[in-house]
């Protein structure tokens, strides 16, 4: 078990250089370019806020799994804007040798499972991997189209794209996707439609990237935002969930931490680690993340508003088994983190061993036992040491 949690954690490791990636498009308040991996998080989260509206014959678990796997070959080959000049034909084999290496740290099985899914969504031939990839496509066209202030050249890019471009078959496939996407850009108000609550909650979750948390990325050069932080949990808990102390359904824990931190939105990030470390848990933390979550949910249609807040109240509360490990892996890796850059964030906070069991090693080790002993001994050297 030791050696494939080790894989495991080898794989989860690496994914976190795709927080460096940068995209061509911007996050929507305009402050800089949106990455990679806080982009593979959002359009997980459009698959679930657009799950009802997918074809019947989709399976929204299998299309949320693509989409948080999707560019990970982006650590290698690099992301490659639509509209410039490329050799396509180079790019597709750059990124089916970064996907052998990637997918080649897991364990023998899992590897070649998660292999397969990247593949699946690259051919766009299954029901899943064609919702996926259109999602994939209006993405982008609304980062531009519901801007603040989108540079010009980004806003032709996107006229462009619904016309004659990859987009353009949103005209037949989803109108009223489309139509709100032209008037956004026209400086129109959309029609109300099925799209328009989805969109209204999906614009304001975007402002989770904005968020910072006290957990630097590997590359030590600057916080993790919420964003990306909730993309990289999800992919733990894929990875991991077999390592579940308690039955899981692990397409449910992906679920909840995809929606987790939301209400950062409006409360901001509070260290686990900062000074007393009762804020973290206080009733005013509380109060106020309870009403960040009414406000937040009910940008959505009436039913998906209630579900949601149902699915975020039960990984509050941590009581069920979905929650508890969904717990876990939201503990364990900014310690994975902070112990890949030399500590990271602990000697700021003054962190000492007894102070990371108190707060975090309990509640790792009540989801996720094996995850824990197996950090054990990197935790103890590092404490040691420092």
């Amino acid at each position: 078990m030791q050696s494939g949690i080790a894989a495991q954690m080898a794989f989860l490791i690496e994914v976190d250089h795709l927080k460096t990636i940068d995209r061509s498009n911007e996050i929507l308040d305009g402050s800089r370019s949106e990455n990679s991996a806080e982009h593979s998080w959002h359009l997980a989260l459009w698959a679930l806020v657009f799950s009802p509206l997918a074809p019947k014959n989709v399976k929204i678990e299998r299309v949320i799994r693509m989409l948080l796997l999707h560019d990970l070959v982006e650590i290698d080959a690099g992301d490659h804007p639509i509209h410039l000049k490329t050799d396509w034909d180079a790019v597709a084999q750059a990124e089916n040798t970064a996907a052998q290496r990637i997918f080649g740290l897991l364990p023998d099985d899992m590897g070649h499972a998660l292999l397969q899914t990247w593949q699946e969504f690259e051919a766009a031939e299954t029901p899943d991997a064609k919702f996926a990839k259109r999602l994939d496509v209006v993405q982008p066209l609304i980062q531009v189209a519901a801007a603040a202030s989108a540079p010009p050249a980004h806003v032709a890019i996107v006229r462009e794209n619904l016309a004659t471009g990859r987009a353009s078959n949103l005209q037949t496939d989803w109108p009223e996707m489309a139509a709100h996407v032209e008037a956004l850009l026209d400086g129109r108000n959309p029609a109300n439609s099925t799209v328009s609550a989805p969109l209204d909650f999906l614009i304001e979750a975007d402002r989770l990237k904005t968020v910072l948390r006290a957990t630097k990325i590997l590359d030590n050069n600057r916080r993790e935002n919420s964003g990306e932080h909730s993309w990289h949990i999800a992919l733990y808990a894929m990875v991991l969930a077999e390592h579940a102390h308690r039955p899981i359904n692990a397409d449910r824990v992906i679920r909840m931490l995809l929606i987790h931190d939301l209400v950062e939105i409006d409360v901001g990030d509070v260290p686990i680690h900062a000074q007393g470390g009762a804020s973290h848990a206080s009733a005013q933390t509380q109060a106020a993340e309870t009403q960040a979550a009414d406000r937040i949910f009910g940008l959505l249609p009436e039913d998906q508003a209630r579900d949601l807040r149902l699915l975020w109240d039960e990984f509050e509360a941590a009581e069920s088994g979905d929650a508890v490990f969904a717990k876990s892996v939201d503990r364990v890796q900014p310690v994975v983190c902070n112990l890949e850059t030399d500590g990271g964030t602990w000697p700021e906070y003054n962190v000492t061993a007894k102070q990371l069991e108190d707060r975090v090693g309990w509640k790792v080790f009540k989801g996720a036992p094996a995850i824990w002993d197996f950090l054990q001994g990197r935790i103890a050297t590092w404490f040691a040491e420092n």
